[in-house]
C-alpha cells in the first residue's frame, strides 16, 4: 500500500523526499491527530442533538420561494443555530452574502448615531476597515455618525487591560472581538481567553454589546464564545459551519433582541425574520452543518501538519507547530514575495478544480494593497475547502486554510513544499 500511495504521489509532482518528509511528519502526528477527532466527536453529537431538539423533519428541506412566508426549514435551521451556540435566537440566512456581510450587518443594527465602537485586540480584518470607516467608503458607520477605537494588545500579544478600560467611554456601545488573526502574525484567541475579556469589560460596564467574530473558529473547540458571555457570534457559511456544502450565507447567534434588530436590517422595518425564500439551499444548509465538526477536524489536521513540516524547514509559523488550536488558519511568514507566491501556486495546483491556473497577486476590492488567492473550490471563495492567500505586503506571510478531508489538506502543502522547492526558495537535502 505504501508503494501504491508513493506512486500515485509521484504522479502528481510530488518528489520523493518531499513525501518522505510528508509521511514522517504524519507518523509524529499521530498523537495530536486522534486529539482533534476527539474533540470532532463531541461536537458532531453537539450538532445531532440540536437538531434532534429542534426535530429536524424531512419537510424542513423544502424551500421557499418570493416572500417566504411560514418557511418551516428556515425557522427550524435558525432553532438549530441557537441551539448549537446556546443562544436565545439566531438568523441564518442565504441573504447574508458573506462573512463581512454578516459582520456588517451585526453592527450597522445595534448601533446607532453617537455610539462608539471598541475593538480590544487591535486591527479588525481588512474588509471591515471600510464597513468602520477606518479606511473612508461610502456607507460607512463612520458616515452614519458611529465612531471607532482600538486597543493594540500588548507585545507579548496579552490584552492591555488598562488601555481597555480607559478607552472605554459613555459612547461605547460595542466591543468586537475577532476571535481569528486576519491578516496580522497574531495569535488566535481561544473562547477561554475570550471569556476573560468580556468579563472584564462586562464588569466595567454590564450594557456594552460584546459582539465575536466567530468566523474561521466554529467546532474547532467544543465551547463557542457564546458559552463564555459574548452577546452575539457572527460567521459565515462558507466557513466552518458549512460543512463544504453551505453555497452562501452567513449567520449571527446571540440574544433575541439584537437578532431581532439585525433581522429588521437584513430585511425591512416591520418585516425581519418573518420574510426572505431560502430557495433551494436549505438541504445544503442542514447537511454541511451536519458534516462541518469532521470537516473542520480535518482542516484543523491540515493546519498541524503545514505548521510542522513548515516551521521545520525554518519558517516562522503562527500558531507554531505545538501550540494549542482555536481556528483553522496557519499562517507562514516567508520574508519574501516569492515564498508566498510560490506557495500559493502549489496550493492551487492540488486543487480539484482549476488546478490548471495560475494565480497572482490582483487589486482585490477591500483591500489595501495587492492580495494573492489560491482557491481551486466547489463553492467559490469558500475557505473551509483548501485554500490559501496573503497580502503582497511585508512581512509577506500566507495564510492557509481548509481542506475538506485530511488527505487533500495534505496533498496541497506538499504540492505547495513542492513550489518552493522548484522555485528555489527552499533546498531539501535527499
Amino acid at each position: 500500500m505504501n508503494k501504491l500511495k508513493e506512486t500515485i504521489y509521484g504522479q502528481m509532482g510530488i518528489d520523493r523526499d518531499v513525501y518522505e518528509l510528508g509521511e514522517a511528519w504524519c507518523c509524529k502526528l499521530k498523537e495530536r491527530f486522534e486529539a482533534i477527532d476527539q474533540v470532532a466527536e463531541y461536537n458532531q453529537l453537539k450538532v445531532v442533538k440540536a437538531m434532534q431538539e429542534a426535530r429536524v423533519s424531512e419537510a424542513c428541506l423544502t424551500g421557499t420561494t418570493g416572500y417566504g412566508y411560514n418557511d418551516l426549514g428556515r425557522e427550524t435551521l435558525e432553532a438549530v443555530y441557537a441551539g448549537i451556540f446556546h443562544t436565545e435566537d439566531a438568523l441564518v440566512r442565504p441573504q447574508i452574502t458573506c462573512g463581512t456581510h454578516a459582520l456588517a450587518l451585526a453592527l450597522m443594527s445595534n448601533l446607532r448615531p453617537g455610539d462608539e465602537i471598541l475593538s480590544p485586540v487591535g486591527k479588525p480584518y481588512d474588509t471591515l476597515e471600510e464597513v468602520i470607516g477606518i479606511r473612508d467608503s461610502k456607507g460607512s458607520l463612520k458616515e452614519y455618525g458611529i465612531s471607532y477605537s482600538q486597543v493594540n494588545l500588548l507585545p507579548d500579544g496579552e490584552f492591555d487591560y488598562a488601555g481597555i478600560q480607559n478607552a472605554i467611554n459613555p459612547n461605547t456601545r460595542l466591543v468586537t472581538i475577532q476571535r481569528s488573526k486576519g491578516y496580522e502574525p497574531r495569535k488566535t484567541l481561544s473562547v477561554d481567553r475570550i471569556g476573560q475579556l468580556i468579563a472584564f469589560i462586562k464588569d466595567i460596564r454590564s450594557d456594552i454589546i460584546c459582539m465575536v467574530d466567530n468566523c474561521y473558529g466554529e467546532f474547532v473547540e467544543t465551547i463557542e464564545p457564546t458559552d463564555v458571555g459574548a452577546d452575539m457570534v457572527v460567521g459565515s457559511l462558507i466557513k466552518n459551519p458549512g460543512g463544504g456544502l453551505a453555497p452562501i450565507g452567513g449567520y449571527i447567534a446571540g440574544k433575541k433582541e439584537y437578532i431581532e434588530n439585525a433581522a429588521y436590517r437584513l430585511t425591512s422595518p416591520g418585516l425581519g425574520k418573518e420574510v426572505g425564500a431560502s430557495l433551494g439551499v436549505l438541504p445544503a444548509f442542514y447537511q454541511g452543518l451536519f458534516l462541518a465538526p469532521t470537516v473542520v477536524a480535518s482542516a484543523l489536521k491540515g493546519a498541524v501538519f503545514a505548521a510542522n513540516i513548515l516551521e521545520s524547514l525554518g519558517f516562522a509559523v503562527v500558531p507554531d507547530g505545538k501550540e494549542s488550536r482555536h481556528d483553522i488558519i496557519q499562517a507562514v511568514t516567508f520574508g519574501s514575495p516569492q515564498g508566498v507566491i510560490s506557495f500559493c501556486k502549489g496550493i492551487q495546483a492540488a486543487a480539484p478544480v482549476d488546478s490548471f491556473v495560475t494565480p497572482e497577486p490582483w487589486d482585490m476590492p477591500g483591500y489595501d494593497s495587492q492580495v494573492i488567492m489560491a482557491a481551486g473550490a466547489f463553492v467559490s471563495g469558500s475557505s473551509i475547502e483548501l485554500s490559501a492567500d496573503g497580502p503582497i505586503k511585508p512581512p509577506y506571510a500566507v495564510y492557509f486554510q481548509g481542506g475538506l478531508t485530511f488527505p487533500h489538506a495534505k496533498f496541497g502543502i506538499l504540492k505547495a513544499v513542492q513550489e518552493l522547492k522548484n522555485s528555489g526558495v527552499i533546498r531539501l537535502d535527499s
